[in-house]
């Protein structure tokens, strides 16, 4: 077997592989033989069959199944010893009136190569790294929600401004019938006034439009859609059930020690001093994520290289689950591009700074993230066996391990990009930061 490479140019390729009999015969003459001694046909006897006619009967379909399978084993080992960066697969080409009935063979498939780029981490332009921070406001708000969700309820005869109610939302022609429990000052001013001295079991008209001061209650309140929440215009009936007053929690030692553990924290100072560390941390996820998909973005736009784009769109339409014509092809392409960029640029990042993940690596930040998940449901202080095993039993999953190796290793990206990107730290609130960024 003959294979050589002829460059068509520096993104586009040609590899030829010539096969003669001698590649193949003595395989395809061995299953020959085998198909002889299992053959069952009329009128001969079970290995009798003359081998004339299991050549006549089988051969043509095993020699093209094991000229394919050279091909296919040699071709990967080709270009895995050419060093060759391909795009995609090598696409064979037509070739007309191919004959399968010669002793040679010739074939030959196109190569999309990826580009050669070079990537400055030191970016020309600076890149806003931003910090959140907690202020006064945010803490003191913090604070006032602990203080109510550690409160006590106390019954109450009739609405108020401070309480919550319970009762149901029912218009039968919208099929609504749903039970909810809503504080008073989430309703929109008409709609409180007429809540306000209700009694328990007492009804009251509303209208669906502007019953809440933030829609977003609307989903949840009534039991339904975004979708059908954001076109209802009808009058609901809600009958109230309960009525309560949060009396808010004092801020005292006994609450400290149900929020952080026993004598953790023995003061409102010390308090406002970790919900600002806490928060500031959550935060930091964010303005990372931003920070992330800026430097992306901007990796993206900055670094200039072409792509066989002929090739790579005629790749998407031959090698899709359906069928597609050029133009379907070609969109498909285009819709890819950006991610295929990125792709490329950052497998040049990963090489060029030896960014690596080992297996301990992994299995440490699998151990984080199995600490972080039980910890949502109060098991603050596992056991490091447990951790241990339960990490175990989660890499033994290709699809998790998949799943955990790309965030360790964005996380891996984000401390390169951290410290050696031109980045312009910039201070904030939360609330600044997210009309800054969400709008």
């Amino acid at each position: 077997m003959n294979i050589t490479k002829e460059q068509i140019d520096e993104l586009n390729a040609v590899v030829k592989v010539a096969i003669t009999k001698d590649d193949y015969q003595d395989k395809v003459e061995s299953i020959l033989k085998d198909y002889k001694k299992q053959a069952n046909i009329p009128g001969f006897r079970k290995g009798q069959v003359p081998m004339g006619l299991i050549k006549k009967q089988y051969g043509k379909a095993v020699l093209v199944d094991e000229v394919n399978k050279l091909i296919q084993d040699n071709l990967n080992k080709y270009l895995t010893e050419e060093k060759l960066d391909v795009l995609g697969n090598p696409l064979p080409k037509q070739q007309d009136n191919f004959d399968w009935d010669t002793e040679e063979f010739a074939f030959e498939f196109e190569l999309g190569l990826a580009p050669h780029f070079e990537v400055a981490l030191k970016t020309s332009k600076p890149i806003t790294h931003y910090k959140i921070v907690a202020d006064d406001k945010m803490i003191e708000e913090q604070i006032e929600r602990i203080q109510k969700q550690y409160g006590k309820l106390v019954s109450k005869t009739e609405v108020g401004k401070q309480d919550e109610i319970t009762g149901t939302f029912k218009n039968e022609e919208a099929e609504i019938e749903h039970k909810t429990t809503l504080e008073f000052k989430m309703f929109k001013g008409k709609n409180g006034n007429e809540l306000l001295g209700k009694k328990i079991g007492d009804s009251v008209n509303l209208k669906s439009k502007s019953l809440f001061k933030d829609d977003k209650y609307l989903t949840s309140a009534l039991g339904i859609s975004a979708d059908k929440a954001s076109e209802l215009d009808e009058m609901l009936v809600f009958t109230i059930e309960e009525i309560n007053e949060r009396v808010a929690a004092p801020l005292n030692q006994e609450l400290f020690d149900k929020l952080f553990g026993a004598d953790t924290i023995s003061s409102e100072e010390e308090l406002k001093a970790r919900i600002k560390e806490d928060s500031e941390k959550q935060f930091e996820q964010q303005a990372d994520q931003k920070l992330l998909n800026d430097v992306t973005e901007y990796f993206i736009e900055n670094t200039k290289f072409e792509l066989p784009t002929a090739f790579l769109t005629k790749w998407i339409q031959m090698t899709g689950e359906n069928p597609l014509t050029e133009e379907q092809a070609s969109e498909e392409y285009e819709k890819s591009e950006k991610g295929l960029r990125y792709q490329l640029i950052e497998s040049k990042i990963i090489k060029d700074n030896d960014v690596q993940i080992n297996f301990d690596e992994l299995k440490e930040f699998a151990k984080g993230f199995i600490k972080s998940q039980m910890a949502q449901y109060g098991q603050l202080n596992p056991q490091e066996e447990e951790l241990d095993n339960i990490a175990t039993r989660v890499l033994s999953n290709e699809d998790e391990v998949k799943r955990l190796s790309e965030q360790l290793m964005s996380q891996k990206l984000l401390s390169l990009y951290k410290e050696k990107a031109n980045l312009k730290i910039k201070e904030l609130t939360y609330e600044k930061f997210a009309t800054e960024v969400y709008g």
